[in-house]
């Protein structure tokens, strides 16, 4: 195959060609290599062992004549060798198998340690007929246990099986059909294959192919091929194929037959296989020289080639290819490393060579795409952008995708940069940049039929091969907003969605049927964040949303629990700008739920939206700016203030409205069996007296009984006839008012400052009926109010007079009767002190008999019999509850000074406090004088 390119992919180790080691004296007749070792069976039956460099290690004498064949272990340090040694007697072959423990070592009398033989076997039996041995290849299947076969000029082949080191084998026997000529079914070569369970053996002849499958019992044959070839022609690659070289071609073969052949002309002298390459050393007559070939089947090159001395076998080790020649010499031949071969190639800009030799010898993938980049390069300074971008995207996944990018920004290239970023992100790869030059360029190649493949696209698992965010963001960017709808609604980026409809199409009517169409939590969140948007331009549709979500919601969620309802507070932030549509949602909230949790709060948010003053009215002054900014004419004065007439007229009329709702809400919230209302009752103070909202507070301040900040009220604002009203209806103390209310109305009066006679004669009326202020109080509180005549209180003066004359007059009459009552005790004491009291009762007071001795008789003139009396003799039955209770009052009087905040509640609370203390004074309270319980007399 002339057609096949030649590379220098290896080279020759050790310095070339060397000498084997002197210590080999005899002429050369088998070689085999393993376990580091390279061993050489000579004529004269010794076997030597050359170490890395082809250096002698040692050599033992292994048989007597001569070493046919030998073949090193590769499991277990065991040298097999085939040899002559002496005959003992005619009839016994003087061939036979030696097995050497190369780890074992035994000294003999010249001191040189030779390896240990562990087993001696004779090849031929009775049963096994001595032939000659053509060919020599041992098996090891599970170890100790091995499989050898030899392979006789006579067709048949000898196998040994088992443990050979303890003899324990069994012998049988494969025969390839015999033909007339006897050459043509001589054994060139074997092989083994083994495929799972199955043990199969290929048997090469010069004129067939067979193969045995040893698992059966008797092992099954089949014929593969009718020609086959030479020996030293048979080798086994690495798959377990039999290969074998003809002049014509070399063949392979596999267990159903031949498989791939190749045309490699010329006589093969020696065919074998390394790493994957074929080698065929061929012989030319002519020049009498030997030419070794490396050929790279996969990627159809030849690695190597050379001119060689005749060779006589080719072996293995050490990584490195050996050529032993019929002159002793010896070849090692080393494959390069991987870069050395690519650099190679690149100075020959052969890049496809590369990539196949990469790919076939299974470089990482990190390997291939660097080749795959310098190709890429390569392409791109030839300006071939199209074969270029071919590399380039099998480096995805490990070339920085900015490498191609940058290379491909211009316009002119944008083709390719599309196809660059596609593979991108069917890869998964792509960043959100990547994602936003995609798009970028599907834009502005108007490729309306890829952006729809690219968006619509999807993985295997159902989800989207790119960036939600960044093609949304994107398609708003180029006005594809069908394209950001559609994949912001099947990504479930309801917010997104909605942006893109309120936002950029203004299409509120949709995106309020969106939200209708969502659950109600994504719809609450979706609400919350366009809700100032929809409020504006469509505000009913979105109250009546706000109230579904807040209302009718409350249906089993999936997992069969109530789903929470949204509160209205929630919301009240996208009613920022609209104030009269907040009051209109709280409205029709407050009349379908009774018992919402935020009631406060709805209660508070209601009443600042009632209370304020400076409400505003966006339609209002919109379409009141509109007239008078279509009209072309200046209005004059009188238009003017009528226009501002009605303007005003119609904001009173609509505060006067809202006040109203305030004054209802106040009332309706606190009810009069609660003692607290449902709303911030300080809130509500604040906002009455911000907006100077007089019915709200009197209300507030009459519910809280501080009647005195509802007369305050009223103060200011100086609505005597209300004054007046508002302290008849809280100051009557039958009816838990408080009566000091007139008496700071007097004081009002008497600072006014004008001429309220009327108003103050008819306080005076409560003031003497109630007897709430004395009149020298009165007196000097009016005196202040320099309008005011002596006429306004002369009557109430003169009242006066003569009730406190009637009163002295009671008085003395009831001071004359105390001290005459008081001089009668006093002459019935001393008459008592000073003569003797005569007890004429004939009766028992107790049980009316008469009475007889003993019997007790007491200073109160009641007499009793003793045993009538009982245990009881200090005192009175008869006047004793009376005494008592009279004990009693006096203690009790006696303990109330002790109470302090008793005393002063009562004179703070009394009209005439100094009748208080005189009282105190009077009833000996305050004193310490005690009096002495009275005391019985007894006689018998």
């Amino acid at each position: 195959m002339y057609q096949w390119r030649k590379f220098e992919f290896f080279e020759e180790k050790y310095g070339g060609k060397s000498k084997i080691p002197e210590e080999i004296t005899g002429d050369i007749k088998c070689c085999s290599s393993g376990r580091g070792k390279v061993a050489i069976g000579c004529d004269d039956g010794t076997v030597s062992l050359l170490d890395r460099g082809l250096k002698f290690n040692y050599g033992f004498q292994a048989h007597s004549s001569s070493v046919l064949f030998l073949q090193q272990l590769k499991q277990r340090n065991f040298l097999l060798t085939i040899g002559e040694d002496e005959q003992i007697s005619l009839h016994v072959s003087p061939m036979c198998l030696k097995v050497f423990d190369l780890d074992k070592t035994q000294t003999e009398s010249t001191s040189s340690a030779i390896p240990e033989c562990v087993q001696i076997l004779r090849i031929f039996t009775n049963q096994f007929p001595e032939a000659k041995i053509t060919s020599f290849l041992v098996l090891e299947e599970a170890p100790p246990i091995l499989l050898i076969a030899i392979g006789l000029d006579n067709g048949s082949i000898y196998c040994i099986k088992g443990d050979i080191a303890r003899e324990r084998i069994t012998r049988f026997k494969l025969q390839v059909d015999n033909t007339s000529d006897k050459s043509s079914y001589t054994i060139t070569g074997l092989g083994f294959r083994l495929e799972g369970q199955a043990l199969q053996l290929f048997a090469v002849t010069p004129s067939s192919v067979s193969l045995f499958s040893l698992e059966y019992q008797p092992p099954r044959k089949q014929t593969l091929d009718q020609i086959g070839c030479n020996v030293n022609c048979v080798a086994m690659s690495d798959r377990s194929e039999l290969i074998i070289g003809r002049p014509e071609a070399v063949y392979f073969y596999e267990d159903d037959g031949r498989g791939p052949c190749w045309a490699f002309e010329g006589e093969k002298k020696l065919v074998g296989w390394f790493r994957g390459y074929l080698l065929c050393v061929f012989s030319d007559q002519r020049s009498g020289k030997n030419t070794l070939n490396i050929y790279d089947l996969k990627n159809h090159l030849i690695g190597h080639s050379a001119m060689t001395n005749e060779v006589s076998y080719l072996l293995s080790e050490w990584g490195n290819i050996i050529l032993i020649m019929t002159d002793k010499s010896a070849l090692c031949i080393g494959e390069k490393d991987m870069e050395s071969k690519l650099d190679l190639l690149y100075k020959k800009n052969l890049y496809t060579v590369a990539i196949n030799l990469v790919q076939s010898q299974q470089a990482d993938a990190a390997a291939t795409a660097e080749v795959l980049r310098k190709y890429g390069d390569h392409l791109y300074s030839k300006q071939d952008y199209d074969a270029a971008m071919a590399q380039y995207i099998h480096t995805i996944g490990h070339l920085e995708p900015s490498f191609v990018i940058q290379k491909f920004l211009d316009a002119q290239r944008i083709h390719n940069l599309t196809n660059y970023l596609e593979k991108l992100h069917e890869k998964g790869l792509a960043s959100k940049d990547h994602t936003t030059l995609l798009l970028n360029c599907y834009t502005k190649l108007k490729d309306v039929e890829k952006l729809d493949l690219f968006i619509k696209s999807e993985d295997g698992g159902g989800e989207h091969k790119f960036d939600v965010e960044t093609v949304i963001r994107v398609c708003r960017a180029a006005n594809y907003h069908e394209h950001a709808m559609y994949v912001a609604k099947k990504a479930g980026r309801h917010e997104l969605y909605l942006k893109i409809l309120v936002e950029d199409l203004g299409r509120y009517e949709e995106a309020l049927q969106y939200i209708s169409s969502l659950e109600p939590s994504q719809a609450g969140v979706t609400v919350k964040e366009y809700g100032k948007i929809l409020i504006e331009h469509k505000p009913e549709e979105t109250i009546t949303i706000l109230m579904r979500l807040c209302t009718d919601n409350g249906r089993p969620s999936k997992k069969g629990a109530l789903t929470m309802l949204p509160s209205p507070v929630d919301f009240l932030n996208i009613f920022v700008h609209h104030p009269e549509s907040l009051m209109d949602f709280l409205e029709k909230y407050t009349d379908k739920v009774k018992d919402s949790p935020a009631q406060v709060e709805i209660h508070n948010t209601l009443l600042e939206l009632y209370l304020s003053n400076d409400l505003a009215f966006p339609s209002m002054s919109q379409s009141s700016s509109g007239d008078v900014i279509g009209k072309e004419r200046t209005p004059g004065p009188a238009e003017m203030s009528k226009s501002l007439y009605g303007k005003l007229t119609s904001v009173d009329k609509d505060q006067a409205i809202r006040h109203q709702k305030g004054l209802h809400l106040l009332k309706s919230a606190w009810p009069s069996d609660q003692d607290h209302p449902i709303y911030d009752v300080d809130l509500a103070i604040i906002l009455c007296e911000m907006n100077a909202f007089r019915e709200g507070l009197l209300f507030l301040y009459e519910r809280m009984k501080l009647y005195k900040e509802v007369i305050a009220c009223y103060m200011q604002g100086h609505d005597h006839v209300g004054l007046i009203a508002c302290c008849k209806r809280l100051g009557d103390s039958g009816n838990d008012g408080d009566p000091s209310l007139w008496a700071d109305l007097l004081k009002y009066f008497g600072e006014l400052g004008e001429d309220c006679s009327k108003e103050v004669k008819e306080v005076l009326t409560y003031i003497e009926r109630d007897d709430i202020l004395p009149p020298i109080i009165v007196l000097q509180t009016l005196s202040q109010n320099p309008c005011l005549t002596l006429s306004v209180i002369k009557d109430y003066v003169a009242r006066k007079l003569e009730q406190e004359s009637k009163r002295i007059e009671e008085d003395r009459q009831a001071i004359e009767k105390y001290q005459e009552e008081t001089s009668a005790m006093r002459k019935e004491i001393e008459d008592l002190r000073t003569n003797a009291r005569i007890f004429q009762l004939s009766k028992c007071t107790a049980c009316t008999f008469t009475l007889d001795l003993p019997a007790v008789h007491f200073m109160c003139m009641h007499s009793f019999h003793q045993r009538c009396l009982g245990d009881n003799e200090k005192e009175c039955p008869e006047c004793a509850s009376e005494y008592r209770s009279v004990l009693e009052m006096k203690r009790s009087l006696e303990q109330n000074p002790k109470d302090q905040d008793l005393f002063f509640q009562q004179v703070k609370s009394s009209k005439d406090g100094f009748s208080v203390i005189a009282e105190y004074f009077g009833k000996g309270i305050i004193s310490k004088s005690t009096v002495k319980p009275m005391t019985a007399e007894s006689d018998s």
